[in-house]
C-alpha cells in the first residue's frame, strides 16, 4: 500500500487544510467526518501570524476577508453595562486579543472544504472504530463503511480525538484540564453590541459574553466558568444547559436574557477547556494534527494557526521526503515542536486571569487590560503577540492554485 493513500479523520479546519496540501503533493486523500455534512456556524476564530500566511499561500485570503466578522475589539463591562476596559482590534498590529481577521469557524471550514473539491473523497456521517497497523499499511474499520487499507492515517478530529484514543491511548493521558468550562451558542437577540465583543466577569470565576456574528442581528453568546472537574454527558444538551443556567442564575448584566436565548439556540456547544500535550504526535503510520495533537485552548487565540501551519508542514514534509513517512514525521515534529510550545503559552494568570474569582481580582484584571493599550506596554505586547503567532514557514514544492 503506497503512503500516498491517506485517510484523514475530521473535516473541520485542520483536516481539509491538510487534504488541500496533500493533493498538491500528489496524494490520494479520503476524509471521514462524524457529522452528516460540513458543520456550519460556530464561534469566531482568529486568522493571525503564520496561519494567515498559509491561507494566503492557498489563495484563499480574499475570500476569508470577505467572510470575516466586523468587530471593533474587546470591551469589558460591569453589571450595569458600563465599559471598564477596552482593547480595540487594531491594537498590537491586528495580532492582539481580537485579531485583524476574525471569521466564523464554520465559514473557514467551508472555504477549506470547497478548496479540496472535487479532489478529495469525503465520508460523512461516519467515524473510525478500529485501527490496525502492520509493516505495509493501516487497516481501518469504520462504523458504517466497509473496512479499507491506507498507507497513512491522520487524526484531525479535535481534543477528544478518536484516532488518538485508538492509536496512542486514553484521553486522560494527554488532555490537561485548565479547570475551565465554556458554552457557546448563536442568538438573534436585540442586544446592542455596536461592533464590540462584550465580556462581563462576575465573582466566582464566571464570565458572560456576547460578540457580533457575520449576519445582521446575529450574536455569538458565551458562558465560561471555573470549576473542579464535572461529570457530564457530552450528548445530553439539555442537562448541559441546565448546568450552565444554575451556575449563572444570579449573574447580572445581560446574562438573564442570554440564558433565555440559550435554551432555543440551534447550535449550543459545551465543553471543558484543556491543553493536549504529547511527547510525539506520530506512532508508526498514524499522525495527529491540530487540536488532536496540540490543542492550545481558545485562551491563546492560536488554535487555528496551529491547525493551518501543522497541515502545511505535515503535507510539505511528506512531499519533501518522497512519501517516506518516517523521515517526514520526524521533520514534522522538528519544525512544529518549538511553534507549538510557544503557542501553548497561556496569557498571564491562565484560567484565573480570564475568569478571576473575586471582585478584587476582577478590578485588577480590568486595570491590567487598560494598561495594555498604553505606551510603552502596547509596543512591548505588540512584539510578543506577533512572535507568538509566527513561525518561519519552510518553502515546499507544493504549487498552490489561486481560486
Amino acid at each position: 500500500m503506497p503512503n500516498n493513500e491517506i485517510l484523514i479523520c475530521g473535516a473541520g479546519i485542520a483536516g481539509p487544510a491538510l487534504a488541500y496540501w496533500l493533493r498538491k503533493g500528489g496524494s490520494r486523500v479520503t476524509i471521514v467526518e462524524r457529522a452528516p455534512e460540513p458543520r456550519p456556524g460556530g464561534q469566531t476564530v482568529d486568522l493571525r501570524g503564520a496561519g494567515r500566511t498559509v491561507i494566503e499561500r492557498m489563495g484563499l485570503m480574499d475570500r476569508a476577508r470577505a467572510e470575516s466578522v466586523d468587530q471593533r475589539g474587546l470591551a469589558l463591562v460591569d453589571t450595569s453595562g458600563r465599559t471598564t476596559a477596552r482593547v480595540p482590534a487594531d491594537s498590537f498590529g491586528g495580532e492582539g486579543i481580537v485579531s485583524e481577521i476574525e471569521i466564523l469557524r464554520g465559514d473557514l471550514a467551508r472555504l477549506l472544504y470547497e478548496a479540496t473539491l472535487p479532489d478529495a473523497e469525503y465520508l460523512f456521517d461516519d467515524t473510525i472504530t478500529a485501527i490496525d497497523q502492520d509493516a505495509d499499511a493501516v487497516t481501518v474499520t469504520f462504523e458504517k463503511a466497509a473496512p479499507r487499507r491506507f498507507g497513512l492515517v491522520v487524526g484531525a478530529d479535535g481534543p477528544h480525538s478518536v484516532v488518538r484514543a485508538l492509536a496512542f491511548g486514553p484521553e486522560q493521558e494527554f488532555v490537561h484540564p485548565l479547570g475551565l468550562y465554556t458554552a457557546w451558542f448563536t442568538t438573534t437577540d436585540d442586544l446592542e453590541l455596536d461592533g464590540w465583543y462584550l465580556m462581563h466577569n462576575a465573582p466566582g470565576g464566571l464570565v458572560s459574553s456576547a460578540r457580533p456574528g457575520r449576519l445582521p442581528g446575529e450574536i455569538k453568546a458565551g458562558f465560561s466558568f471555573r470549576s473542579a472537574p464535572i461529570a457530564y454527558d457530552r450528548r445530553d444538551v439539555a442537562a448541559q444547559q441546565e448546568l450552565v443556567a444554575q451556575r449563572f442564575a444570579s449573574v447580572g448584566w445581560e446574562t438573564p436574557r442570554l440564558l433565555r436565548a440559550m435554551h432555543t439556540a440551534p447550535d449550543f456547544f459545551f465543553d471543558s477547556m484543556g491543553q493536549v500535550r504529547l511527547d510525539s504526535w506520530t506512532r508508526r503510520r498514524v499522525a495527529l494534527l491540530g487540536d488532536a495533537g496540540y490543542c492550545a485552548t481558545p485562551l491563546t487565540g492560536l488554535g487555528t494557526s496551529l491547525a493551518l501551519v501543522g497541515a502545511y508542514v505535515l503535507a510539505g514534509e511528506l512531499a519533501a521526503a518522497g512519501g517516506d513517512h518516517r523521515i517526514a514525521f520526524h521533520r514534522y515534529d522538528e519544525v512544529m515542536r518549538p511553534y507549538v510550545s510557544q503557542a501553548q503559552q497561556l496569557p498571564p494568570g491562565g484560567a484565573s486571569g480570564f475568569a478571576p474569582s473575586g471582585r478584587l481580582g476582577i478590578h485588577l484584571r480590568d486595570l491590567s487590560m487598560r494598561s495594555m493599550t498604553r505606551w510603552p506596554m502596547r509596543n512591548l505586547l505588540a512584539a510578543q503577540f506577533a512572535k507568538a503567532g509566527n513561525i518561519a514557514l519552510p518553502e515546499y514544492s507544493l504549487a498552490a492554485d489561486v481560486r
